[in-house]
């Protein structure tokens, strides 16, 4: 049985190039998009992998976007974790607009995607999660130049170190990749 993926961000950048990966090493993948409808149809016609356009920072549809890749594929076995809202901005030049949106998609949309992926994962046979996300690094100069960005992507990693923890012993292994 092919094994299912399903990559938020999944359209552009280093979502596209995983996706791509995915799909070359015989997975069946499902491209999360949150923007540009267009783009994301191109994108799938392009490369043959279906989009499915959701909002990973809405747990609603996290919940519904994983029962319907359920449903129509019978199983999820690999969730990766890559869409990111990004603001390289230090403190004072940060609006609290753009502050509340990295979280909301970074931190946020991992642990959310993540749980509602999890039912599923819990089924299947050799399960993954993975989280583009850095090392946790507690050195100064990682926070300094834009510490909005990067508390929102240490979000993401403490969900590895977190959920590693918790689901070692139910067989999901969780990962983070920084590329």
């Amino acid at each position: 049985m092919t094994r299912v993926a399903v990559v938020t961000g999944g359209t552009r950048g280093i979502g596209e190039a995983i996706s791509l990966k995915l799909q070359e090493k015989g997975r069946h993948v499902i491209a999360n998009y949150g923007g540009n409808d267009a783009a994301a149809k191109a994108f799938s016609e392009r490369t043959g992998i279906a989009v499915q356009k959701w909002d990973v920072g809405d747990h609603k549809s996290c919940i519904d976007a994983c029962a319907a890749i359920e449903a129509q594929f019978g199983q999820i076995d690999i969730m990766v974790n890559n869409a990111s809202a990004i603001s390289l901005t230090g403190t004072l030049e940060t609006k609290m607009r753009r502050y509340d949106l990295m979280h909301q998609v970074n931190a946020r949309g991992t642990f959310l995607c993540s749980q509602a992926a999890l039912p599923y994962l819990l089924k299947a046979d050799n399960p993954h999660i993975l989280n583009i996300s850095p090392p946790l690094d507690m050195k100064p100069r990682w926070f300094g130049p834009h510490v909005a960005y990067t508390m929102a992507k240490y979000g993401m990693s403490l969900c590895v170190l977190g959920m590693a923890e918790e689901f070692r012993g139910k067989g999901v292994a969780v990962n983070a990749l920084w590329p």
